[in-house]
């Protein structure tokens, strides 16, 4: 049912990656996705261009990273992991002495072992991270005079890119269900890479399961990734999108859950929870007031993209969360099976959702479709059938499915079936 081999290619190919929100790892990984997906689509929005409040900053490149001590021994070094360096740190090369250094060491003091994740995207800086147990040996093994060298060569390219991959899977409706995941955290397999492997089996299964509804997949980096996206379609994803799902943490095996769109209560809220009751998975749900994912740029203001996210263990609710301990370790094949089987399910049901919208502005004139009956008077039967269809049309703004409009109208089911069907026939709703 779900194809595992994207964990394979994902760990062995794209983990030893150092991606970012830009540069050469970002675009490795990509043309990684498009080698097995030949129809994706990858665009670049420059270095420099205004979208929305933001702009997007200069593509970040790293060669190499290193501190040298006196013996010309490297005692931190880039190429041992990716999460040694502070993400987007400038060049340097300089001498420093231990308590400056010590300055730009950064590390956990409660996971002595961990190698935190650490970035400077927007504001010129540098560092190295490294676990609070090194960081003690430096402590204990230099005196304060003694003095090392330290190296960065990276490379700010103002006239860069930022990109981005879409892959479409057609449906027979235009209506669209947007699925998001990013691209852009370097060396962790939850908080980054559980969610592209997710996205790669669903376009695989949904590719020989076509829904009724258009399939729209994003990979992009996080936050800037998702505002430039938003900012170059924006009216087509004002247009088609009717929900979906942010994917990420999607892949440890320690409990399921869930984050529901800014008013709690849209299509995508209902359908995610659906699916875990269909599943029947306990889950725990977050308010939207616990956001930190690209969930925050679909719902702002003006965007209002009513998308929800999924969830294994969500982000900074997992104690390996953006360290090097975040590793293949924490996420399994049958973690990824289990959050593969609550998107497919959340996706179909979505997909298959009457959601029906006025075609009439205001009011319609019901008479002129003998809908209701030219003599106004008490007890006229026609008033009945007549108040139900008003009822309907009231709820049907595109936001509502068949379900939610039974119950908001007080009707069976079958009932709002029937006038459904009516009003199809009258081309009063469209779907």
């Amino acid at each position: 049912m779900i194809s595992l081999k994207y964990y394979d290619v994902v760990k062995k190919d794209v983990f030893p990656l150092a991606t970012s929100i830009t540069g050469k790892g970002n675009k490795k990984f990509l043309r990684i996705i498009k080698k097995y997906f030949p129809k994706l689509k990858i665009f670049k929005i420059s270095s420099g261009k205004q979208v929305f409040d933001w702009k997007i900053p200069p593509e970040w490149n790293i060669k190499t990273a290193y501190v040298l001590d006196k013996n010309n021994k490297k005692i931190i070094n880039f190429k041992d992991h990716n999460l040694h360096i502070v993400g987007y740190s400038i060049p340097v090369n300089k001498i420093l002495k231990k308590k400056e250094l010590l300055k730009k060491l950064h590390s956990l003091k409660d996971q002595p072992n961990a190698i935190p994740y650490v970035t400077s995207y927007y504001t010129k800086n540098w560092g190295f991270c490294i676990t609070h147990k090194q960081k003690k040996t430096i402590i204990k093994k230099y005196n304060n005079n003694d003095k090392f060298k330290v190296v960065i060569k990276s490379n700010h390219n103002y006239r860069g890119q930022l990109c981005f991959g879409e892959y479409l899977i057609p449906g027979k409706s235009k209506s669209e269900i947007l699925i998001s995941t990013y691209i852009c955290h370097p060396s962790m397999a939850n908080n980054e890479l559980s969610g592209p492997i997710v996205s790669m089996s669903l376009i695989d299964y949904f590719k020989k399961n076509k829904q009724d509804k258009t399939l729209r997949f994003v990979f992009l980096p996080e936050t800037i990734g998702s505002i430039a996206y938003l900012h170059k379609n924006i009216k087509l994803l004002k247009k088609n999108i009717i929900g979906g799902f942010n994917l990420s943490c999607i892949g440890d095996e320690k409990k399921y859950s869930c984050m529901l769109s800014k008013y709690e209560n849209s299509l995508s809220d209902q359908s995610v929870l659906e699916a875990y009751k269909k599943l029947k998975i306990r889950f725990k749900k977050y308010s939207f007031l616990e956001r930190g994912s690209d969930e925050r740029q679909y719902n702002s203001p003006g965007i209002d993209l009513p998308i929800s996210s999924i969830f294994r263990s969500k982000y900074g609710d997992y104690k390996e969360y953006h360290t090097s301990l975040d590793d293949f370790n924490l996420v399994t094949k049958k973690g990824i099976t289990g959050g593969a089987k609550v998107a497919i399910n959340a996706i179909k049901i979505l997909s298959n959702k009457i959601i029906p919208k006025s075609t009439i502005l205001c009011e319609p004139q019901l008479i002129k479709r003998n809908l209701y009956s030219g003599l106004s008077f008490k007890n006229n039967k026609k008033s009945v059938n007549f108040r139900k269809l008003l009822n309907f049309l009231q709820f049907a703004d595109g936001t509502n499915d068949l379900n939610k409009i039974s119950k908001s109208i007080r009707l069976s089911y079958k009932e709002t079936y029937k006038v459904y069907k009516i009003l199809i026939k009258n081309k009063l709703i469209t779907v």
